[in-house]
């Protein structure tokens, strides 16, 4: 059973991130994607990152229908900051039945060589790599552990959603329904 793990921060979730989810799990081949909220991506700053059961939590809602997406808090249960090998080791030895495959923007895929044990990833996994404006990815072009998919790109960011809430505009329509209610409710990022 293959399962897809999209990594990431989710602060917090939007639309952009479900249409890449979905897309893995309904065309890719994928059975299921798991979304797997990270405490803390050690190429990024800490600061300006939400609670992480807040950002699980909204996770959570934006997914409540979609059954062939999943949430996982596993890198809560693991040390920070969270590497994607260790937590791919960590998820094999846990579910040996399942085939883990890696989603990922092709900005990522650009900067892969500065992940912990990348050559491990490369040699272990495959890649299923979504359209990033401007990502220069021709050095993967052709390696075997590497699938370039047809994702709908989507130029929604956390960063703009974040941006956007501060500035008080209205984020109706980038992020689901039952996400905006929370984040309003929290008041979050203002």
């Amino acid at each position: 059973m293959k399962t897809g793990l999209f990594f990431g921060s989710y602060n917090p979730i939007h639309l952009g991130h479900l249409v890449i989810a979905n897309y893995m799990a309904s065309f890719s081949g994928l059975k299921e994607v798991w979304l797997v909220v990270s405490p803390h991506n050690p190429l990024k700053q800490k600061s300006g990152l939400a609670n992480m059961y807040d950002r699980l939590e909204m996770a959570k809602l934006a997914t409540e229908n979609a059954p062939q997406i999943k949430v996982s808090d596993i890198e809560f249960k693991l040390p920070q900051p969270s590497y994607t090998i260790d937590t791919l080791t960590y998820l094999q030895e846990r579910y040996p039945e399942k085939e883990f495959v890696l989603i990922m923007g092709a900005d990522n895929l650009a900067s892969l060589k500065k992940w912990k044990n990348y050559e491990i990833l490369l040699k272990d996994y495959h890649i299923y790599v979504y359209p990033r404006p401007g990502a220069n990815v021709s050095e993967w072009q052709s390696h075997p552990s590497i699938t370039f998919t047809d994702t709908p790109e989507m130029e929604i960011s956390s960063t703009f959603i974040r941006k956007a809430l501060k500035d008080n505009k209205n984020i109706q329509f980038f992020v689901p329904d039952n996400v905006l209610k929370f984040i309003e409710q929290k008041n979050m990022y203002r």
